[in-house]
This record gives C-alpha cells, structure tokens and sequence, in this order.
C-alpha cells in the first residue's frame, strides 16, 4: 500500500493556520554573493522566525491540527534542537504540554532554550542509542502524542510555508536549495515548487559525512547511515522519512554535499556582508551554490532558504575567528 503524501493544498491549509502566528519572514538579497555567482540570489530568512528557525512552521501547524483530546495528553518528541524549540514553543502557546528527547551533544543555546519555552528535556548518547526507541517507549509511558521531527505531514506541509511565501514575493525561481536532514523542509519547500514555480529544479544539501539523503535519492530507496559528525548538527539525521523520501524522489533534482570549511567560510559571509547569523545547517543550500558545488548559468534566478539561526555563541565564536 503507498503512503498517502502530503500535498501542495496541505501546504495552503497550514499557511492559513500560520497566518499571524509565524513571522513571513524577509527575503534578502546580496550584490557581493550575486557578483560571486553570476547569478541572482534570493536568501528566504527564516533565520529570523520564531525560536530562530523554520521549524516552528511545522511544529505549530502539526500542534494546531490535534484534537482536544489529544491536546490533553502532551506532545513528545525528538530532536537536535529545532524542532525541540519549534514543539516547546508550539505547546506553550497551545498550553500543551511537552517532553522532548535530546541528544546529549546537541548545542547548550539550543537545549537551553527548549527548556526556557516550558518544555521538559530529556537527553540520550545519539551514536550509542535508538531515539526512536526511546520514544516509543516513552509513549508507552505516558500516552503523550507523538510528533516526529520530519516524517509527519502536518510537519512537511508547514515547513513547506516557507518557499511557498518566497514564491509568492519574488516569482518564479530558475533554483532552489534547501537544507536537507530528514527531509521535512526539503519535501514541503519540493510541493511548493512544483505548484508554483514548475520550472524550478529543487536540489537538496546536506553535510558532505552525513549523505544519507543523497545515497538514498540515487539509488532509488532508502540508506540508513552511522549517525554522522558535521558542525551543521541540525542535518545529522541517519535516514530519510517515509513520507519525506517520497516527495524528494518525486519531486527534487538532486541532493548535493557540501564541506564544514565551506559552511564555516558561508557563515562569515553572512556575518560580515549581510549582518546576519545563521548557523552551520542553515548554510548548507547557500554554500552549494556559493562555493561552486552547483553551477549555475548567467543571470539564474536561485532561491536560497536559510533554514535557522540558532548557534552556540561560544562555538560560532570560535568558528568565525579560525
């Protein structure tokens, strides 16, 4: 039996659930990264949303959609530290209670400030342990509702709200790239491209020692790999989702790779030439483009999401000043 997969109306339904809850967030342009490139550049900011990335998207839409009931029970979940925030926060304006499981390395800014929302942190070895595992037994436990970080279709169709609104502000794109770690950003930004910007190739990027999302893409099925070691921590997923891999397989051109050095040479630019943070995952599509990882012809038009803005200001540091 195939998967029912979300849908670019899902993605319309959760725009409207969004509307005056999450920011529309701005879309940037550089001279400097255009003249770089030879092309046109189109940075969408979600560095800048709520609790500092686009995970609130699907986090609030996935909350928003549950029943009373369910709503009653809590909401449980895993995560690096995104989509800890996104859920944490969610559930506070649901006044829904949380557990997120966190992996013991995940960035102190980012565990600091799942807790700081309301939400109770629970930590786990992610090179020893299951937290798959973990979190169903948990829900076991507590009876408390599920929402996984990407494989989950209120999850992709929120997440999808961000490409849908760049569309909508600059038009068609000739590219677009997006961060890839379990795919739920990459599906929903795929749905909205297909709807509205056909022409647009989609490419995935993700750490050059965590390409599951590539082996998988190319070989047509799912690649479950050693929980990988990369400065973007927000991309270290080991597989791709059900549901996620679907849509990319369908829907997406490529997935591309990039380097630590060449998302610790995107993160300076932005600092220094834009006047913006974003953290190592959320450079991933810029440095694929930016550092020649895909070419691209004269005058392209390429939209470019910067997925978060959540860094350790100690370790981003230390990054800048290497």
């Amino acid at each position: 039996m195939s998967l029912a997969l979300p849908t670019f109306d899902d993605v319309v339904r959760a725009s409207e659930t969004l509307k005056g809850v999450a920011h529309r967030t701005p879309v940037m342009t550089s001279a400097t990264a255009d003249r770089q490139t030879g092309a046109k550049l189109f940075f969408k900011c979600e560095n800048l949303q709520r609790m500092g990335a686009f995970k609130f998207r699907g986090g609030y839409n996935a909350i928003a959609n549950l029943t009373p009931e369910q709503k009653k029970t809590g909401v449980l979940t895993y995560s690096s530290g995104n989509h800890a925030q996104a859920i944490a926060l969610a559930g506070k304006l649901h006044n829904v209670a949380t557990i997120i499981l966190m992996p013991e390395d995940a960035p102190a800014a980012k565990k600091a400030a799942t807790e700081g929302y309301g939400a109770t942190v629970v930590t786990y070895d992610r090179y020893t342990q299951s937290r798959e595992d973990i979190a169903r037994q948990m829900q076991e436990q507590t009876g408390m509702i599920l929402i996984p970080p990407y494989d989950h279709k209120d999850v992709i169709s929120g997440q999808g709200t961000a490409a849908k609104e760049l569309f909508e502000e600059v038009g068609e794109l000739d590219y677009l790239l997006v961060c890839l770690g379990g795919g739920g950003l990459l599906a929903g930004s795929a749905l909205a491209a297909k709807a509205l910007s056909p022409g647009c190739k989609v490419y995935g990027v993700e750490p050059e020692l965590g390409n599951d999302g590539q082996r998988s893409f190319r070989s047509g099925e799912i690649v479950t790999i050693t929980p990988p070691k990369s400065i973007a921590d927000g991309a270290l997923t080991p597989y791709l989702g059900q549901l996620t891999f679907g849509v990319i397989k369908r829907d997406v051109t490529d997935i591309l790779t990039v380097t630590d050095a060449q998302l610790v040479e995107t993160m300076k630019f932005f600092a220094e030439r834009m006047k913006i943070v974003v953290e190592p995952t959320g450079c991933l599509g810029a440095a694929a483009v930016m550092k020649g990882e895909l070419n691209v012809p004269p005058g392209a038009r390429v939209g470019v999401i910067l997925s978060g803005g959540n860094v350790d200001l100690k370790q981003y540091g230390e990054l800048l000043s290497a």
